[in-house]
C-alpha cells in the first residue's frame, strides 16, 4: 500500500529481535533494503547495505552473501555507478538466485549493459559475447544481442538504429529508468570514439555515412563531445573532416597526478587549520 515507513518499522522489528539467527537478521535487512530500492531512498539502502555486509562477514551462508551482491548491484545501478555495477553484475551471472529483486533475464540485461559500457573489446568478446551463461539468455532480450555484436563488428549503422529501441527498453525498467538518457548518451560517445580510433583523418560525409545519420547530425553530435572533452578529436569545418588528437598519457598522469596533490594540499591547509583552531 506504500506505507515505506511502516515496512521498515516492520523490517526492523525482526532484525531486532533477541533470540534469532544471523541469516533472519540479514534477510530482514535485505528486505529493508528491497523496500528502500522501491521508494529510490538511497541514504537508507546505502545504511542498511553496509549494516548487511557486517552481518554477512560475520556469519552469513553463501547464498545469502550472493543474494546480498545483487541487491548492491541493484543499489550501484539506481546511484549510477556503472563501473561497480557492471563487476559484480557480470560475475553474479552464473550463480544468481537473487529472484526477488528481479528477474534472470532482467539480471542479464543490466549485466550487458553495464559490460558494454566499461570492458575492453577483448574482455567484451571472451565475457558477453561468448559468455555461455549470457548465451542462453540473450535471445529472449530484444536488440540487446544486435548492440553487442554490432558494436564488436562495428556494424556502426546498425548499432545507431538500436538505440531508440534500447532507450525505450530503458525507460520502462526500475532501476535505469531515469538513467537512460545517460546511457544512450555513453553508448554514443564509446561507439565514436571506437570508430576514431581506426582514422587520423576522416570526413564528415564518410563518418555520417557509416552511422546512417545525416552530416548535420554527426557535426552536432561531434562537437558537444569534443567540447567537453569526451572525444580526441576536432572538427575542420573548412574541410569538412575529422581530425583524431591522440591523448599523451605521460601528459595525462601528469595532470591527474596535479590535481591530487592539489586537492591533497587543500586539506592539509583545512586539517592545520582545524587543528590551529
Amino acid at each position: 500500500v506504500g506505507a515505506k515507513d511502516a515496512a521498515y518499522a516492520a523490517c526492523d522489528l525482526i532484525r531486532d529481535r533477541p533470540k534469532i539467527s544471523t541469516g533472519k537478521r540479514i534477510d530482514a535487512i535485505m528486505n529493508k533494503i528491497r523496500v528502500a530500492l522501491f521508494f529510490t531512498d538511497v541514504a537508507a539502502a546505502k545504511s542498511q547495505l553496509a549494516e548487511a555486509k557486517k552481518l554477512a562477514a560475520d556469519g552469513g551462508d553463501w547464498d545469502r552473501n550472493n543474494r546480498l551482491s545483487v541487491y548492491e548491484s541493484a543499489y550501484l545501478l539506481v546511484t549510477r555507478d556503472i563501473d561497480g555495477a557492471a563487476g559484480k553484475l557480470q560475475g553474479g551471472v552464473a550463480t544468481f538466485t537473487c529472484v526477488e529483486l528481479c528477474t534472470y533475464p532482467e539480471f542479464v540485461f543490466y549485466a550487458v549493459v553495464t559490460n558494454v559500457l566499461t570492458l575492453p573489446r577483448p574482455e567484451l568478446k571472451k565475457k558477453i559475447i561468448d559468455g555461455p551463461e549470457v548465451l542462453q539468455v540473450i535471445k529472449q532480450l530484444p536488440h540487446l544481442s544486435t548492440l553487442v555484436t554490432s558494436l564488436y563488428d562495428c556494424e556502426y549503422a546498425t548499432f545507431f538504429a538500436v538505440l531508440p529501441e534500447l532507450e525505450a527498453l530503458l525507460l520502462k525498467d526500475r532501476y535505469l529508468a531515469q538513467h537512460a538518457r545517460f546511457v544512450i548518451r555513453e553508448l554514443r560517445v564509446l561507439v565514436y570514439t571506437q570508430f576514431l580510433e581506426a582514422y587520423k583523418t576522416v570526413t564528415l560525409a564518410s563518418m555520417a555515412a557509416a552511422f546512417g545519420i545525416s552530416v548535420e547530425f554527426v557535426d552536432r553530435e561531434l562537437a558537444r563531445f569534443i567540447s567537453v572533452g569526451r572525444l580526441n578529436a576536432k572538427v575542420d569545418k573548412v574541410a569538412n573532416v575529422v581530425e583524431t588528437t591522440r591523448a599523451d598519457q605521460k601528459s595525462k598522469k601528469y595532470q591527474e597526478t596535479i590535481k591530487s596533490g592539489d586537492v591533497l594540499l587543500n586539506r592539509i591547509q583545512q586539517l592545520a587549520r582545524c587543528v590551529s583552531i
